[in-house]
């Protein structure tokens, strides 16, 4: 099994509801042992980050009896301000008995797209860390609705990644990492120990959007994974629910899948362009041609009007938005100079039709080459 992950100097771990709570209390001897897991790994000068969920799971009981009941909007949000108390006071607990500070960040995924809230959130992380305390992240639940939702923890952990110029990040689930096909279905099922680079086959094993953990599943690691390899940080997937899982893991006595940062992104980016490739909760999408397609791939361009066949979703002047080809494929990310409504009006239109839609101080590109990155 590869193994030279065990190298890493910076690595975020991120810790699943269903790993820390069962019947609305919390495992405390998974959590207990996984403090001490930390410990040794911050005795051999690792720095470690801590993306954790569980807030909701524990406040749930403090509102109703039936923790089978499915939570409101308004319900989830108090539940995760009563449980956020409770999970910091167990973390916190559970590592100054091993001589260790904690601190809490709460991010929402505006805290996560803007440029500059993503600056200071970055400098907190890394004076904290400078500091040997352990920053404990976790989204803002309390305040936080569907439209600004990052969604998942599992991509909040990678945007924490890319955040720190970390490593490694390790994502733990319920399953021992990403199958062939549902092992749960499929008993001839095989694990694959090694992913060199994400791509649609690899996106389809991971059999849609159903849950396998939380609020996520094995499609939502996979796009954390590629996240963090935008940024040259390596992801491994592996089953936590056993005490002792992150001691076990780095002695080899764990199956796990490793997905690789590709060769060109082993260098860290440039901060803008790691920040631009991990955005979050987009909304808007813009559809380009083949021969468009095939030009990004090959070299850095500002994607023009020209080239877009097709919008999707409300957005706004300078929001971020994904860019796909027709076929679906997620190629790029990028910040648009028009709304959605402009950039309908000038789908396929050269530079002198766009000035004559939109007047003569239009450009003809729709994303400008800076603000546009092709993952």
């Amino acid at each position: 099994m590869i193994a030279d992950f065990r190298n890493a100097k910076k690595i975020v771990i991120k810790i699943g509801s269903s790993l820390l709570v069962a019947d609305g209390k919390l495992r405390e001897k998974w959590l207990q042992n996984f403090a001490k897991n930390v410990s040794q790994l911050m005795k051999k000068k690792v720095e470690v980050v801590i993306v954790t969920s569980g807030a909701i799971a524990l406040g749930k009981s403090f509102l109703q009896r039936d923790l089978t009941k499915k939570l409101s909007l308004e319900e989830k949000q108090a539940a995760a301000a009563i449980g956020q108390i409770q999970l910091m006071s167990f973390y916190r607990d559970f590592f100054k008995k091993l001589k260790i500070d904690v601190a809490q960040i709460l991010l929402t995924a505006a805290d996560c797209n803007s440029r500059e809230r993503y600056e200071n959130s970055r400098n907190t992380i890394e004076t904290l860390l400078r500091n040997g305390i352990i920053p404990i992240i976790n989204e803002n639940d309390s305040v936080a609705v569907d439209e600004i939702k990052i969604g998942d923890n599992d991509q909040l952990a990678a945007r924490v990644a890319q955040m720190t110029n970390s490593e490694l990040l390790i994502l733990f689930s319920d399953i021992d990492g990403l199958y062939s096909k549902n092992p749960r279905i499929y008993k001839n099922a095989q694990i694959i120990p090694e992913v060199k680079r994400i791509t649609l086959e690899i996106e389809n094993m991971a059999g849609g959007a159903v849950s396998m953990v939380g609020t996520g599943g094995m499609i939502t690691k996979i796009k954390a994974a590629k996240m963090a390899a935008a940024a040259g940080c390596n992801t491994i997937v592996t089953n936590g629910t056993l005490e002792n899982a992150l001691q076990e893991l780095f002695l080899g006595e764990k199956k796990f899948t490793i997905f690789r940062s590709e060769k060109k992104s082993t260098k860290i980016l440039k901060a803008r362009r790691s920040w631009l490739s991990g955005l979050l909760n987009i909304k808007g999408e813009l559809i380009v041609n083949e021969c468009t397609r095939e030009a990004m791939a090959c070299r850095r361009i500002s994607l023009l009007a020209i080239g877009v066949i097709g919008v999707c979703g409300d957005f706004e002047k300078g929001s971020a938005v994904f860019i796909r080809d027709e076929a679906g494929n997620h190629i790029a990310t990028g910040i648009v100079n028009y709304g959605a409504a402009d950039v309908q009006k000038i789908l396929e239109k050269n530079s002198v039709e766009v000035k004559k839609i939109l007047g003569s101080d239009a450009k003809p590109d729709v994303v400008r080459i800076d603000n546009l990155i092709v993952v």
